[in-house]
């Protein structure tokens, strides 16, 4: 098999698959896709959702929308374009937390949502506005690796805890996962050439010393929050990748917020 045909089977397919799942963007035309292999794709992709995110936001601050009108756009647009997937993982997961570890997972497969998901809910969009406030204009090269990192902590978080359910069903995540190293490497790829980038383009040596200090926090994040979940309910499912998700996205918009 010719490197083509192992690009259109093994990545293409999955990305038109990670396409779908994570997004409401329209099927990619003239692709099959295939949901085996799609958390490879998910850190860039949301990267690119982080983009769209920042150039709302910019469009609207500079077309005499208020800050604060322009902030809460910019977050409603990236529940849209991702159909709201990973707070709801992150209210469950709150309620599965909290409603002690026998009935942890019945809690998080409940459909109604409890007090301690609310609470969490409105708790972690108040920090995002404030650190939105915060980051402004520079949040064109803020958002998007934020975003970045939510999503590459569920390559850490699949590798190394065991998929639970409620109902006993398997993963694709899990049961289609080739281990970490080819998971990551597209992304790995993908933070290299910004970090390269973003060498290239700093000038300023203190901007410079802090952004090698976030990339650093960044993996610590990234890393360290899907841990302390997994620990936490002894394992991984769907609400726990999106909790960890919105919790390292806003833990490294507010690493941001401070630094920059």
């Amino acid at each position: 098999m010719n490197l083509y045909l192992l690009i259109k089977k093994y990545l293409i397919k999955n990305f038109a698959g990670s396409w779908i799942f994570y997004t409401t963007f329209p099927k990619i035309p003239l692709i099959n896709p295939e949901f085996k292999n799609i958390a490879q794709f998910a850190p860039p992709l949301g990267f690119f959702i982080g983009t769209i995110q920042s150039y709302i936001f910019l469009f609207l601050k500079t077309n005499s929308w208020s800050i604060y009108a322009s902030t809460l756009i910019c977050l409603a647009s990236g529940y849209l374009i991702t159909g709201g997937l990973h707070l709801d993982g992150l209210m469950d997961t709150f309620d599965g937390i909290f409603a002690g570890k026998k009935k942890r997972l019945k809690a998080m497969k409940d459909s109604k949502v409890g007090a301690f998901g609310v609470q969490g809910l409105v708790f972690i969009n108040l920090i995002q506005i404030a650190c939105l406030l915060k980051i402004q204009n520079l949040i064109i090269f803020v958002l998007p690796i934020c975003l970045f990192w939510g999503r590459f902590s569920n390559l850490f978080f699949i590798e190394k805890f065991k998929y639970m359910s409620y109902k006993k069903k398997s993963i694709s995540h899990k049961k289609f996962w080739n281990g970490f190293k080819k998971e990551s490497l597209i992304s790995i790829i993908f933070l290299l050439i910004f970090i390269a980038y973003q060498l290239v383009s700093i000038t300023s040596q203190a901007i410079l010393i802090k952004f090698l200090i976030l990339i650093l926090i960044g993996i610590f994040i990234s890393y360290s929050i899907p841990n302390i979940l997994g620990n936490k309910i002894g394992g991984f499912n769907g609400d726990a990748c999106g909790a960890s998700v919105v919790l390292v996205e806003t833990a490294m918009l507010f690493m941001h917020a401070i630094l920059l």
